[in-house]
């Protein structure tokens, strides 16, 4: 029997119009089934059958979280053959084939159009449970012995300009502030940012901004903040890569950012009753999400409470890589 040539088995799990569509929605984030099936219009056995080609063609990862499945474009350094030649291809058909664009382009906006659904769904929630947060947090796990193991983390480096992604009451800002030259408190609900505000008033006078803004879109110029802080905020992200790109750019080269979170679990009931759009972390994906943000994993540390174990994670911002030198 002839050997399968990688060109070969490529291109013929490429040949089929949903499957170039996958792979031009998975070009820019990862995925669930379940989105996918909505964007294309088709079933979702069906699009799972599309999938299964991709992932053993290795132009495409799945990922099981709980009950969902979510797949991302597979990545050129785990060896996949072809990933970085048939990317470029398919960016060049976009340009070139006018159907192609028009059919990319009409699928990219209803995964806008579901994705900003979804979005309203979470801010409802916020809205309508903003004063109860920190009691609903405080059910996981005790807030003092995350705070400790927090401030222990990030001891042993000045503080600097602390961006607080997610401020919620503004518990943690009002925890750094002393330490920090400036804290930037952002959230993306107005009654949290009321609620942040009442706590940190008594605070020195310009010592703290409330910020309104999205932290996949942060409203900030690039290394502008020399700590990013995320506390149990990032399992809200329906694309944490693209948020933690957010967050190297705003990161001051040198400087750190810290993720407290749940580790992976199988509470399916945190999506439906809390908008939780991922089940925790598992530390290879949290590493593996720095690394491809820009950052160096610095340290971990797990605390165990009832049911959930809280994580805490820190990196360190590597300098940008300019064209023309090797990082």
């Amino acid at each position: 029997m002839r050997p399968v040539i990688p060109l070969l088995e490529t291109l013929r799990a490429l040949a089929d119009p949903t499957r170039l569509r996958i792979m031009r929605l998975l070009a820019s984030m990862e995925l669930a089934v379940g989105e996918l099936a909505q964007v294309l219009g088709q079933s979702q056995p069906r699009v799972s059958r599309h999938v299964k080609i991709l992932c053993d063609a290795h132009l495409a990862e799945r990922r099981r979280e709980g009950a969902w499945v979510f797949l991302r474009a597979a990545s050129a350094r785990g060896g996949a053959p072809l990933i970085d030649g048939v990317a470029q291809l398919l960016a060049l058909a976009e340009e070139a084939d006018s159907a192609f664009a028009g059919q990319c382009a009409e699928d990219r906006a209803h995964l806008d159009a579901i994705r900003s659904a979804r979005q309203a769904h979470s801010q409802d929630w916020f809205a309508r449970h903003a004063a109860e947060w920190d009691r609903l947090r405080s059910l996981h796990i005790a807030d003092g012995p995350v705070e400790a193991a927090l401030s222990e983390l990030l001891g042993g480096s000045p503080i600097g300009r602390l961006l607080d992604v997610g401020t919620g009451t503004g518990r943690m800002a009002e925890l750094f502030a002393a330490d920090a030259a400036h804290v930037t408190a952002l959230d993306h609900s107005p009654d949290m940012l009321r609620l942040a505000r009442t706590r940190l008033q008594n605070l020195p006078a310009g010592k703290v901004e409330l910020v309104q803004g999205d932290f996949a879109q942060l409203p900030f110029a690039a290394a502008n903040f020399d700590t990013v802080l995320f506390h149990q905020v990032l399992h809200y992200a329906q694309a944490p890569e693209a948020v933690l790109a957010e967050a190297a750019r705003v990161t001051a080269p040198g400087g750190r950012i810290a993720i407290v979170d749940f580790a992976a679990h199988d509470r399916e009931d945190l999506r439906s009753q809390y908008a939780h759009a991922r089940l925790g972390f598992a530390d290879a994906q949290i590493a593996a999400l720095f690394t491809e943000a820009g950052f160096e994993p610095l340290a971990e540390r797990a605390l165990a409470g009832k049911e959930l174990i809280v994580k805490l994670w820190t990196a360190e911002r590597r300098p940008p890589v300019r064209h023309g030198a090797s990082q």
